[in-house]
């Protein structure tokens, strides 16, 4: 979304969600430039990552930190087992559960698309200086925190 000189944008300049979308547009182009030609989205990444810094973390647990059903992390997890990035393991603790872990391919793969995603990240909030940078995060996740509103719960 690009704000057209002349026109008046009424509530819109008022709601934290319209400032966030726009800003939203213009860092999911700084992840489509840094993964160009890769099979990957947002939420493959973040859960490859989760992965990657939790190993042994159960498909239900990684549910949770994406935010999505169980069905929709082993669906994540095929994907990730399929191109041989994951490999499900014997839970240490549950003898029902797999316990995630990348595969050396999988490591690699996902600390080069990190360093290309950040660096993409950075330059596009380039215009940010450090310390606004972080104190952007800082309320970002303070406003994401203090959701109690579950998805299911709006009609």
């Amino acid at each position: 979304m690009k704000r057209v000189a002349g026109l008046q944008y009424d509530v819109l300049d008022d709601l934290l969600g319209f400032a966030l979308r726009r800003a939203q547009l213009v860092m999911s182009g700084a992840f489509g430039e840094a993964t160009r030609g890769a099979d990957i989205t947002p939420p493959r990444l973040t859960a490859l990552i989760i992965v990657g810094a939790n190993p042994g973390i159960s498909q239900t647990t990684l549910g949770e930190v994406l935010g999505i059903a169980r069905s929709g992390a082993m669906l994540l997890t095929d994907w990730a087992q399929e191109r041989g990035f994951v490999e499900r393991r014997d839970h240490p603790d549950d003898a029902r559960a797999w316990g995630l872990h990348l595969t050396r391919s999988g490591e690699q793969f996902v600390q080069r698309t990190k360093r290309r995603v950040l660096e993409h990240d950075m330059k596009r909030s380039g215009c940010l200086a450090p310390a606004e940078r972080r104190e952007l995060m800082r309320l970002l996740e303070k406003l994401a925190a203090s959701s109690s509103i579950h998805p299911e719960e709006v009609a």
